[in-house]
């Protein structure tokens, strides 16, 4: 045994103290609890697939006991239990496992995914032809055979179809195979869905989720309008992808702000109806992954959907070329998610403000009519809303022109709207900063004589207009920021969000730091609320009517009053 001298002594003593200090000290609540806590504001699901994690995870008691413990270290209050993805979950599965996470104090609900049954469509392997009776009987026994376990359906966005077969042809006829599609699916929706699976159970819920790609959904039969109106929730896909010049990569069409405007805009159509955000690991890193779950809380959502189970606790995962770390991303989620929590207070209740974003539903971007009924072709402008807010433009997004809106937007989209023409003239008439893309402006003819007009050359190529130099976004962009007395100096990638009388919000998506500056008409005094991730150190000056911010780190979020 060590002789106690002096020197140990003094060292023991200091040691117990120590250990007494950091038993004693008050530790931060966990995930689970500040899940629980705030899950009124904001709450977090993620998905077991029927094919995968139900049939092979949740079918054993240790394989439960993980999934269960996962979610709770996660913060999951609320699990979705697939019953069909091509493979139909046994009952006594799906119902065992309902009970476990109840029990646990996990809400279980059910979700399917309309891949690979029926008759299979001349199109994507995975869909179904609608048209098909052979389709539509399956299809009823699915959701009845859900229904009859859970009083909540989620449906995944594969419910669509691109079928061109002889027998859908002949359905169609005359009617532009388009407007065919979104009639069917509407039909569908209500015929051999949402009815069956009510006189199974008069209780049960069906939320309807829509893909990220909004400028197809009218081509593959997604009808919002008739969509949002028959099913109880509305959920929205807000995956977006890493964004890469270099490679030439799928994320270009996926930029981040997408998540954000495509939700923005469903909830302007079905308003509380739309709920929450789904994103997944594929395509991403650690820090595109936060940025999913970021701009899917800035538009609001009261849910994030982690998509799924089965990827998320795996190393790496992939979908034909888009790879994605599951464990890394999951990490990073959990570290950012009290933050997340705090950015779902700071915004909730307030109103967006900014430029007017109209997209008419089922507007296309590159094909109408023109005058004399003739369809012609157009310059590409698929999804330039997405790519517009990456140059720190703050949207508003609509279903439809407010004729109130102090500035606004216009693409191509709008020749869906027939009253466009003169909704344009009186927003010109009104002297409100206006801007509109060449397509369009090809379109109504020359706009050059008017002062408060700006046409954004898009050239077909939406993407390219992230090149856009500093000295020339941030030009355009005060101009459209006039009507709300403020100027923002700040290259592209670097998005502005405007919430309410009193909040601000600046994310930079670039992979270096930015220097900024929004300077107003009126005191400010800014104050700096949270940063995401946290802990990051802002500097810069915070003047009366002026935040000047010296160097906001990449992949950075800043909240900031005034």
């Amino acid at each position: 045994m060590k002789a106690l001298t002096p020197a140990n002594y003094l060292s023991s003593l200091f040691l117990s103290i120590m250990f007494l200090f950091v038993a004693c000290e008050p530790q931060s609540p966990g995930n689970w609890e500040l899940a629980n806590k705030n899950k009124d504001v904001l709450r977090v699901s993620t998905i077991f697939t029927a094919s995968g994690d139900v049939r092979y995870k949740l079918a054993t008691e240790s394989g439960l006991d993980s999934a269960v413990a996962w979610c709770k270290e996660v913060g999951v209050t609320r699990v979705f239990i697939e019953s069909f993805r091509g493979y139909k979950a046994e009952r006594e599965v799906l119902e065992n496992a309902k009970k476990r996470f109840e029990a646990e104090g996990i809400e279980a609900s059910g979700c399917v995914t309309t891949v690979n049954f029926g008759k299979q469509t001349t199109g994507w392997e995975l869909i179904a032809c609608y048209t098909s009776e052979k389709t539509r009987q399956e299809l009823k026994e699915i959701f009845e055979y859900t229904a009859s376990i859970f009083d909540v359906i989620m449906i995944d966005d594969f419910l669509f179809t691109d079928c061109e077969c002889e027998e859908c042809l002949e359905a169609c006829g005359d009617q532009d195979m388009y407007e065919y599609r979104c009639d069917m699916m509407n039909m569908i929706s209500r015929e051999y869905i949402q009815k069956p699976a009510r006189a199974v159970n008069p209780n049960v819920k069906i939320i309807n989720k829509f893909p990220q790609w909004y400028d197809r959904f009218h081509e593959r039969g997604y009808e919002v309008i008739g969509e949002v109106e028959s099913y109880d929730i509305t959920w929205v896909g807000t995956e977006t992808r890493d964004n890469d010049f270099v490679n030439d990569t799928e994320g270009l069409n996926l930029p981040q702000y997408g998540a954000y405007y495509i939700m923005r805009w469903l909830k302007d159509i079905g308003g509380a109806k739309t709920a929450g955000g789904w994103f997944d690991a594929l395509g991403t890193t650690e820090k595109t992954y936060l940025e999913q779950a970021r701009q899917t809380v800035l538009a609001d959502a009261t849910e994030l959907m982690l998509f799924s189970y089965g990827g998320l606790i795996r190393e790496s995962n992939e979908y034909g070329n888009r790879k994605g770390t599951g464990i890394a991303n999951t990490e990073a989620f959990k570290k950012e998610l009290p933050g997340l929590f705090e950015l779902a207070k700071l915004i909730d209740g307030k109103p967006i403000k900014g430029i007017l974003a109209t997209k008419p539903p089922n507007s296309t971007p590159k094909i109408f009519y023109d005058s004399a009924g003739v369809k012609i072709s157009r310059k590409d402008e698929t999804y330039i809303y997405n790519f517009l807010g990456m140059l720190g433009i703050p949207l508003v997004p609509t279903g439809e022109i407010d004729m109130n809106a102090e500035a606004a937007f216009f693409p191509i989209h709008m020749v869906k709207d027939p009253d466009f023409n003169s909704k344009l003239e009186n927003f010109i008439a009104e002297g409100k900063p206006v801007l509109v893309t060449d397509g369009l402006a090809g379109q109504i003819g020359d706009l050059d004589q008017f002062d408060n007009v700006q046409v954004l050359q898009v050239d077909g190529k939406p993407r390219d207009i992230l090149r856009l130099s500093r000295e020339e976004v941030t030009q355009m962009r005060n101009r459209m920021l006039e009507p709300f007395g403020i100027k923002f100096n700040a290259p592209t990638m670097v998005s502005l969000y405007l919430m309410g009388e009193d909040l601000i919000i600046i994310e930079n998506f670039k992979d270096v730091p930015v220097k900024i500056t929004l300077e107003s008409e009126f005191t400010m005094n800014p104050e700096i609320q949270l940063t995401l991730p946290s802990g990051q150190s802002i500097g810069g000056d915070l003047g009366s009517n002026k935040l000047e911010i010296s160097e906001l780190p990449p992949r950075t979020l800043v909240a900031v009053s005034y």
